[in-house]
């Protein structure tokens, strides 16, 4: 029986290969041309017909196992070499067409929308036109009874296959008129549904089902994020956005983070003794923004650097789930060689398609670094590098530097990841000495931007670009004045003359 199957599909193959060889559509008037894509629509309706029934008939877990795939999605998308998109539609649709066994009886139960489901199979719709007649429904299908439901499907079946009523002819008569298009059998649907459900939703029960989050594929090195939150969901979102981006709003001042010269004066002292007055972070030009040029980010990419930083600070919460045993772990994939050259690219768990070296060079900063070693493809070695500041070591840094280091950036240190000054693959130890603290983007960005780091005797110190300062001189970042405890540059001291470490992510 299956090999008569495959035979008569074949056949249908076989013929359109013979209608697709020596330009024989080349020569057809326009009136055969319309003749041709009818026939092809017909062709394909029942095509897309045949696939549903396929699928609807075989069991829903056991099939996609026996065949080696995951779910009947990708099974679809292997079987018919489509998207993701294309093989949810025909998912979709199996779901409705489905007819389950009576486990008592063993015979089948009816579909879902049988009368749509016959008219699928004899051609009147396709995947397209099964989705356009039942979906408002769907929508509201818990708020009308199955036998509501049925006579919808009773009508839109009629409709879809052009029989339509005949008032002229009588009440009950009715006339076979063209096939509809979609989206006049949509509007049908949409009728029904609001004829069957007048009343609507009560207030508050649509929004609740319609939650979504969907997370695209990879497209020009982006992955798009679509869906829908609930008001309260929206609003805790944007307060935590909120936090991130304007740490300094309501509520007492926290204490902030300014910049003396690192610079030695004449008498041997720190130009600027840190000791400023109560206007001195006002009026120091390094403390400011009146150009908003310091961060030129826009509030959409704000708002998408902040939610970068809520999950990381997720993913190291202690109440947060573990994945075999493991806190959530991004995993980076880059060649060695390429890490060390700064050239190529790696892929993240997850991603579809690769992403910039960089990417890989500031997760690993932050991270640990396990390097594979493989042969031809086998793996011949595992070794395990531990880079991750401690949680003793975090408050300590977080304790000493209180904000990200970048001057105008006032992202709290604690929400901060901790960057390696001197990098670890250079030889820079995961010490307190060579900690700071940098939110998501500076750490990501340091590499690029024209902001350097370094460190004197354990003290942070940054140079910014031409335009931040055009003496290109090393600032010593310390409390505001108005914070108790502020830390001051101590009388004499001099920077240890390191060559300045143009400090990226990584």
């Amino acid at each position: 029986m299956a090999s008569s199957t495959r035979a008569l599909v074949d056949q249908v193959v076989s013929d359109l290969d013979r209608v697709l060889s020596d330009d024989a559509l080349a020569g057809l008037s326009d009136a055969e041309r319309v003749e041709v894509l009818q026939a092809a629509g017909a062709a394909l309706r029942r095509i897309e017909a045949v696939v549903v029934e396929t699928v609807a008939s075989g069991d829903a877990v056991d099939f996609p196992h026996s065949s080696g795939c995951r779910t009947p999605n990708e099974l679809l998308q292997r079987t018919l070499l489509t998207d993701v998109r294309g093989a949810s539609r025909v998912e979709k649709v199996v779901g409705l067409a489905r007819r389950d066994m009576n486990l008592v009886s063993g015979d089948r139960l009816p579909a879902r929308w049988p009368a749509l489901r016959e008219a699928m199979l004899d051609g009147a719709i396709g995947v397209a036109g099964m989705l356009a007649a039942t979906d408002p429904i769907e929508k509201v299908a818990h708020r009308i009874s199955v036998d509501d439901r049925l006579d919808a499907d009773i009508c839109l079946a009629r409709a879809a296959r052009g029989i339509r009523p005949d008032p002229e002819a009588g009440p009950d008569a009715e006339v076979q008129g063209p096939p509809p298009t979609l989206d006049e059998l949509k509007l049908l649907a949409e009728t029904l549904a609001a004829l069957l459900d007048p009343d609507g939703d009560e207030p508050g029960d649509e929004p609740a089902r319609r939650r979504c989050i969907t997370i695209g594929a990879m497209r020009d090195g982006l992955r798009s994020i679509k869906g829908y939150l609930t008001p309260e969901v929206a609003a805790q979102l944007e307060l935590i956005l909120d936090a991130v981006n304007n740490p300094k709003g309501d509520g007492p001042p926290m204490p902030g983070v300014v910049f003396t010269t690192g610079d030695v004066g004449a008498d041997g002292g720190a130009d600027g003794d840190g000791g400023g007055g109560d206007n001195a972070a006002e009026e120091d030009p390094f403390n400011s923004d009146p150009r908003n040029v310091i961060d030129g980010r826009t509030a959409a990419q704000k708002r998408h650097d902040a939610l970068a930083a809520a999950l990381g600070i997720a993913a190291r919460h202690k109440e947060m789930p573990t994945l075999g045993g493991a806190a959530p772990t991004l995993v980076v994939t880059v060649d060695v060689n390429d890490l060390a050259t700064g050239s190529g690219r790696a892929s993240v768990s997850g991603a579809w398609g690769q992403v910039p070296l960089g990417v890989a060079a500031h997760v690993g900063c932050s991270g640990t670094v396990q390097r594979v070693l493989m042969d031809e493809g086998r793996i011949i070695g595992i070794t395990t590098t531990d880079r991750v500041f401690t949680v003793h070591q975090r408050r300590a840094i977080v304790a000493r530097d209180k904000e990200c280091l970048i001057p105008g950036c006032h992202v709290p240190a604690s929400w901060c990841e901790i960057h390696h000054v001197t990098e670890h693959a250079r030889g820079g130890p995961t010490h307190t000495d060579n900690g700071v603290p940098l939110c998501w983007w500076h750490h990501r960005s340091l590499g690029t931007s024209g902001w350097e780091i370094r460190m004197d005797d354990g003290v942070p110190q940054v140079r910014g670009p031409r335009w931040w300062d055009p003496d290109q001189r090393w600032h010593t970042p310390r409390l505001s004045a108005s914070s108790p405890g502020a830390r001051r540059t101590p009388h004499g001291a001099r920077p240890a003359p390191a060559p300045s470490l143009f400090a990226h992510a990584g």
